[in-house]
């Protein structure tokens, strides 16, 4: 069976930058010819290990090309899960998670998004996340406000928080966090999720220990969190780069607030 619902084009601002901008119309106008095209079953099949070690499902590689071509028409420099890092010779590199929340996307639930950050000299300096079953859109410039913003929320106990699921290791971690917080969700999309704790949808987003983010998978929260007021920061203090070395991970903590984050990391830890 095959997913029915359009995917419309992403509702973006006149300063976007134009790779970023093209990049995520392409990835839409490519998800929603996927969706046409194939059925469940076919989308979710692995057909490749991307350059990340992790197996690449017919939904990215779809989604990936297309961007792929966007990339190169725009002579910028990109670094994806799937194709590792593409050299164009430009200043500019583009980080980017073409579909993030894959398992979302290739099934019907609509709750994956394009995440992308354009970085120079090291640092990223504008982010852009497009929720493709909605069009939704959310841009931000490093040390630039934005027009959203966090919930402020300083205290775990009664807030509301994202997690990943709990994986071994983890459980433990996973149930202190769920026994205070008021509202847990599992949505299976951390570009996504995080943009909602900048948004001020929920208060917190976290990974308890697992280490699975990649960058890409972090690198639009790195903008956009703190533009919005609130943080992002490694469970474990590690620092966030931008290396093609696609091995390093993270354990991700976008927080309403330095405090809130602090309590979140000091419960994972115990």
């Amino acid at each position: 069976m095959r997913i029915p619902w359009d995917v419309p084009q992403p509702q973006l601002s006149e300063d976007v930058h134009p790779a970023l901008a093209d990049a995520a119309r392409a990835a839409s106008a490519a998800y929603g010819r996927a969706r046409s095209l194939h059925t469940r079953i076919e989308l979710r099949e692995e057909v490749a290990d991307g350059a990340d070690g992790t197996p690449t499902m017919r939904v990215d590689r779809i989604v990936e090309d297309a961007v792929l071509e966007s990339i190169h028409r725009n002579r910028v420099n990109l670094l994806s899960e799937e194709a590792g890092f593409v050299d164009n010779g430009s200043s500019i590199t583009l980080v980017i998670d073409p579909v993030d929340g894959s398992a979302n996307a290739a099934f019907g639930v609509p709750l994956s998004c394009f995440a992308g950050a354009l970085v120079e000299d090291g640092t990223a300096k504008e982010a852009l996340t497009t929720w493709f079953d909605t069009g939704r859109a959310w841009h931000a410039r490093a040390g630039v406000p934005t027009s959203f913003r966090t919930t402020g929320r300083t205290s775990l106990d009664g807030a509301a928080v994202c997690l990943m699921r709990p994986k071994t290791g983890t459980q433990d971690a996973w149930l202190r966090i769920a026994n205070r917080a008021d509202r847990i969700r599992v949505l299976c999309t951390t570009c996504l999720e995080t943009m909602l704790v900048a948004e001020g949808t929920v208060d917190a987003f976290i990974d308890p220990g697992s280490d699975t983010h990649r960058i890409m998978d972090l690198a639009t929260a790195l903008v956009t969190v703190p533009a919005a007021g609130g943080v992002l920061v490694d469970l474990r203090g590690r620092p966030f780069t931008f290396e093609p070395d696609l091995t390093h991970r993270w354990s991700g903590v976008a927080a309403a607030t330095p405090q809130l984050a602090e309590e979140l990391i000091a419960t994972v830890l115990g």
